[in-house]
């Protein structure tokens, strides 16, 4: 990754398994300080920083507990980022969550949950990291939207595919951060700023998320189906994408196994 990212500020949310962990590592490794947010993962976090210390990574990762269903937690978190770091140069949008419930039948208090994690946190957070790089003079940052949850394709922000689980509010809600990603975009080139956005959109990526939501047997046999993607296949696209030159955005990622179906 390019030298101009080194010892620069990045954070992650939900930093402590799957993706979001392998970002975090990630962009220690290229020598960046990442603030790593967790909520009920946030010991995970403080392992994976105590390991990177041990291994002399180039970088930092600084665990913050943070639920980013509560504006609260995310307002304070980037308060301390500003005290101990000065600012964010980086923000990877990467918390997400589902739950199967139809929108014939689903219950009211897991669609509001999903909107308050992944669509609300995600625009608090791209707020404040947008924020906190116009205060210290940052022309050259990055959002990052990782439009993930569902542990079979997040591609969801870009189609309604078919299946035995019913996901069409957890769609909207992907569809809606599709939508932000360039709405974005188009905010920030009408104040001739560089800070540029990307969307990362993965298909199938084998995590412990299927695992966590069907349980170990369906998990596994779900996971066992084709050759997925690898959490690391993720990470090395979000610095692919970091690596850029500054004049080009990659806007948007969409990137599944290539045996997937949709």
């Amino acid at each position: 990754m390019s030298e101009r990212w080194v010892g620069r500020v990045a954070l992650v949310t939900g930093a402590s398994v799957g993706i979001g962990a392998a970002i975090a590592r990630k962009l220690v490794g290229h020598g960046m300080k990442v603030v790593g947010c967790a909520n009920n993962g946030f010991d995970k976090v403080k392992a994976i920083a105590e390991e990177l210390k041990s291994q002399n990574a180039p970088g930092l990762l600084h665990p913050v507990k943070c639920d980013v269903s509560k504006e609260a937690d995310i307002l304070a978190m980037f308060s301390e980022i500003k005290d101990k770091f000065g600012g964010v140069d980086v923000c990877v949008n990467n918390a997400g969550l589902s739950f199967e419930c139809p929108l014939m039948s689903g219950k009211t208090e897991h669609w509001r949950y999903m909107l308050e994690v992944n669509v609300l946190a995600l625009a608090v957070c791209t707020r404040e990291a947008i924020s906190q790089m116009i205060e210290k003079g940052v022309d050259d940052g990055h959002i990052f939207h990782i439009n993930r949850a569902y542990y079979f394709s997040s591609m969801s922000g870009h189609r309604v595919a078919a299946s035995t689980s019913p996901i069409g509010f957890y769609s909207g809600t992907k569809h809606m951060v599709t939508a932000m990603t360039e709405g974005l975009r188009q905010e920030l080139r009408s104040k001739k700023s560089h800070i540029r956005v990307t969307s990362i959109s993965p298909g199938m990526v084998e995590t412990e998320f299927a695992i966590r939501m069907r349980g170990e047997e369906r998990g596994k046999q779900i996971y066992s189906q084709i050759k997925n993607l690898a959490a690391d296949d993720i990470a090395d696209s979000l610095v692919h994408a970091l690596h850029a030159p500054p004049h080009c955005q990659i806007h948007d990622i969409l990137i599944r196994p290539i045996e997937q179906e949709t």
